[in-house]
């Protein structure tokens, strides 16, 4: 039956909010969802990028005869005769373009081979001769080379200050002054960094096939590189394997690809080989905080400082903005927010799930903890008691603010009330801990296309990215709910530039942004339908939507989305393991959209932050200037057996002021805050304050054995 008015209006649909399955979950635990690495093409080549082994200098000179010598080899790429690219605002891509080498493990010479045994056998017998210079990769609060920018990443001013903290603070009857430190992390995708790529020349037109977050922004810098049009460009990108914001914009390994097809003439694959992704596709710069916090007696915010120290590359400028979410939490009147960093010679640091927010909040929740200790009040009161009615940045009011909502029922839920004293079950100190969090809502304009056919079903097209996140199923959803049919009936095409532009995966971004448009695509082909009288001709009928002007507009709200965590740890005297026994988190993220996908991305952020506070943590070696830790034997993210009973719930806000699904970003809400739950956990259960991420079982044992003050001052 065509989908006539008639038709649509006796159709209900209750898509939006189901608990619907993933679409593409049986293509991906069958084996039949095909990644970037994984087309298989005629003639398909292999590609091996050679990484720097000095961390500062200059090529002097690059042997290749060894390497064009073995069988297969096609080639080998080097500053001397690769081509020469086109200008991009990305200097972490122009490679091979120079001789210099600004950090270990940045790429020096590419070979290409009918095989990836053969590229990779190339790639070693590749010889380079350096010219070194001195190095500095180690960070500390007292580097000479510290400066505070006028902006950190994403825009923000990278100081703001309000009133006189100084003065509150020497004024406030109770007092905290502490410093926490974050060690550099790594995003560690399951799915390496890999792109196919394919230039007919015949043609003249770019097939990519890439591991990214937004197929959009990567074809734009590919045009940019390599002096194509766009419309000469496809990337795809239909399944990803997770990215965690080390996907969101190009990186080397997709330029790499593109250079090699267009030398050879034939598609090349390029896949990252994990030990070099540490050096290439960005990481969490670490980050040393100081915060100062004063209060009245009554546990009244009256003084605020949170300054941030971190590292940037000499390549590209990014700088985490760590202090940003102090101004938005508690309400204070004298607060100061800063950002120093300095260039080291250090692989260029880029997005990490919740950048920002995320160290930022472990060492804000850290001292609201250590607060609520020298008021001896509890912990959730102190958060409940500096709730803020505006926003004390900008003083603008909240579109939706249930933090306190989500501390009094976590805090239920958890069995929190009256939190009973550490205990101690044989060698095991037991104890709880809690912490808030928060992330910005972020909308991005984006296009999308909606076709209804002859035969009753839809087809909506968005150059969406799934990395992993459900975006297929809550895409289908948004559509059916405004198009008034099952859900069944409706088809989605993403991850292809040829679609309505969309923006990256990243910053929780994805539904809002996609959403809106598929929305208003969906809604004005209903109103197209409505008028249409008798069968629909054999092309069927398609409208369109673009949200620029809607996304662009600034809105009056401060809008965020806020949670609680709540932990249960133990801590083994013997060992100096701590084991988390349980995390419950409660969220205030907007409407729930598919409340199935939305549990796993809360309980995946969440253990992302388990594995943040307890595993995670990568050290750059002073002597060769590289991460110490550049592989998944050495980089201990969370197993199975590392996560514990954990529960993620919500509460359903209906807030008018976000888009028309009325949902906020959940994919980086449950990693923020954990990690400071589970600290506060452990110092509840030892008496003894860590200030340092990881909590490893070396630094709890020597905090148990040095005594509480010493232990605070080791942090």
């Amino acid at each position: 039956m065509s989908p006539t008015a008639a038709t649509l209006e006796s159709t209900t649909a209750a898509a939006l909010g189901a608990s619907v399955p993933r679409r593409e979950g049986r293509e991906k635990v069958t084996g039949a969802a095909r990644y970037a690495a994984e087309q298989h093409l005629p003639l398909r080549a292999y590609a091996w990028p050679v990484p720097a082994t000095v961390p500062r200098g200059r090529i002097t000179a690059v042997d290749t005869a060894d390497a064009l010598a073995l069988p297969g080899v096609l080639g080998v790429l080097t500053p001397y005769d690769a081509p020469r690219l086109g200008p991009s605002d990305d200097p972490t891509l122009q490679l091979l373009q120079d001789l210099r080498v600004p950090h270990r493990g940045w790429y020096v010479a590419l070979a290409i081979a009918d095989s990836l045994e053969e590229a990779r056998a190339a790639a070693t017998a590749v010889r380079v001769t350096y010219e070194t210079e001195p190095h500095d990769v180690t960070l500390h609060a007292g580097h000479p080379g510290l400066y505070t920018p006028d902006e950190a990443n994403g825009g923000y001013p990278a100081h703001r200050e309000q009133g006189d903290p100084d003065a509150a603070f020497a004024d406030a009857p109770v007092r905290v002054d502490v410093h926490y430190s974050v060690p550099p992390l790594h995003n560690h995708a399951m799915e390496p960094h890999a792109a196919t790529a394919d230039w007919d020349e015949e043609r003249g037109h770019l097939t990519v096939h890439d591991s990214c977050q937004g197929t959009t922004v990567v074809r734009g810098v590919l045009a940019g590189l390599f002096r194509l049009r766009e419309d000469q460009i496809t990337v795809l990108a239909e399944h990803v394997g997770g990215g965690f914001g080390s996907k969101g914009t190009p990186r080397p390994h997709v330029v790499l690809a593109v250079m090699a097809t267009r030398y050879c003439g034939r598609p090349v694959t390029l896949s990252l080989p994990r030990r070099h992704m540490a050096a290439t596709v960005g990481h969490r710069a670490p980050t040393l905080h100081h915060l100062r916090l004063g209060a009245r007696p009554d546990g009244t915010l009256t003084a605020l400082t949170h300054e941030v120290t971190t590292h940037t590359s000499r390549v590209r400028e990014f700088v985490e903005q760590a202090a940003v979410p102090a101004r938005v939490m508690y309400a204070v009147q004298d607060s100061r927010t800063t950002h120093r960093f300095t260039a080291l010679d250090v692989p260029t640091p880029s997005w990490m799930r919740a950048p920002g927010e995320a160290p930022g909040m472990y060492a804000l929740e850290s001292a609201m903890d250590e607060l609520a200790d020298a008021l001896g009040m509890d912990p959730v009161e102190l958060r409940v008691r500096n709730d803020a009615a505006t926003e004390p940045d900008g003083g603008r009011p909240f579109s939706s603010r249930h933090l306190v909502e989500c501390l009094r029922d976590g805090a239920r839920r958890f069995g929190w009330a009256g939190r009973r004293p550490p205990r101690r079950e044989g060698p095991l100190l037991i104890g709880a801990g809690v912490a808030a969090a928060t992330y910005p809502v972020y909308i991005t304009p984006s296009g999308a296309r909606a076709h209804a056919r002859p035969d009753g079903s839809y087809l909506v097209e968005v150059n969406a990215t799934d990395i992993g996140t459900g975006a297929r199923t809550v895409m289908a959803q948004i559509a059916a709910d405004a198009l008034h049919v099952p859900l069944d009936a409706v088809s989605l095409a993403i991850g292809n530039s040829a679609l309505p532009p969309g923006p990256v995966a990243g910053g929780s971004t994805g539904t809002a942004s996609w959403g809106w448009a598929v929305h208003d695509a969906c809604t004005a082909l209903t109103d197209r339908l409505a008028r249409h009288q008798g069968p629909l001709p054999a092309a069927g009928l398609s409208a369109s939507a673009d949200t620029t002007q809607s996304a662009k507009q600034k809105s009056p709200y401060a809008r965020h989305a806020f949670g609680a965590h709540f932990a249960e740890v133990q801590a083994d005297t013997v060992t100096g393991e701590v084991r988390v026994r349980r995390l419950l988190g409660v969220f205030a993220a907007g409407h729930i959209l598919n409340p199935r996908t939305a549990r796993s991305q809360l309980i995946g952020g969440m253990v992302m932050g388990l594995g943040m506070a307890l595993t995670e943590h990568s050290r750059l070696d002073p002597a060769f200037g590289d991460f110490a830790e550049r592989d998944l034997a050495a980089y201990h993210v969370p197993t199975n057996a590392d996560v514990p009973a954990i529960e993620a719930h919500w509460i359903d806000e209906h807030d008018k002021h976000l888009n028309p699904m009325g949902s906020k970003g959940i994919g980086e809400i449950g990693i923020v805050g954990a990690a400071a739950a589970i600290g506060n956990a452990v110092c509840h259960a030892t008496g003894r304050r860590l200030r340092e991420l990881p909590l490893t079982p070396d630094r709890v044992l020597a905090a148990l054995d040095a005594g509480p003050e010493a232990a605070g001052r080791a942090g």
